[in-house]
């Protein structure tokens, strides 16, 4: 009688285990889904400021039409797709706005049009906050792939098939130190 005792206590803890684990994992990969959507509201956002600074710049860049081009189908691609995806579509929008306002610097009207400095203003913010979203859902998918890596976690990560979540990198490009010259 002890024994049967002790054997369904130690099957109780073990379902308990198990349970406790699972809730474990979920609530990471539910951290990890909404760093994602925060990097996806900076994403939305940059892109719904893009529109009104190409429609500022057009008035004074009538030649430059291909550099707004580039930047309005650039805008389009990080609203959808993968995740990998759209960051290496905001990766290449980040270039063509680092083109379009070195361009903005030819035409001393524009860099003192209030409407286009508070974009501007808008535009580095919202950098600011995709880079700081990125992080925070870099520092979710570590925690998480630790859990379903580690003993004793990773039977039950298996057992539910919890995957592997993959980091927000960045590109080759993107390491490179920048060139200065003076």
């Amino acid at each position: 009688m002890l024994l049967e005792i002790a054997i369904a206590a130690i099957v109780v803890l073990v379902i308990l285990w198990v349970v406790a684990t699972y809730n474990k994992l979920v609530r990471l990969s539910e951290s990890i889904s909404n760093a994602w959507a925060q990097i996806d509201v900076e994403l939305k956002r940059r892109a719904d400021l893009i529109p009104n600074l190409v429609n500022t710049v057009k008035g004074y860049m009538k030649h430059e039409r291909g550099t707004l081009e580039r930047i309005t189908e650039l805008r389009s691609s990080i609203v959808s797709g993968t995740p990998q995806d759209r960051v290496r579509a905001n990766n290449m929008l980040t270039d063509a706005l680092k083109s379009l306002f070195a361009v903005a610097e030819n035409y001393p009207d524009l860099k003192a049009n209030q409407n286009f400095l508070s974009l501007q203003g808008e535009l580095s913010s919202t950098e600011n906050r995709i880079a700081s979203a990125r992080s925070s859902y870099n520092n979710d998918v570590v925690v998480y792939n630790k859990s379903i890596k580690t003993f004793p976690a990773m039977l039950v990560a298996s057992l539910f098939k919890f995957n592997e979540r993959a980091y927000l990198e960045a590109d080759e490009k993107e390491r490179e130190a920048p060139k200065v010259s003076f």
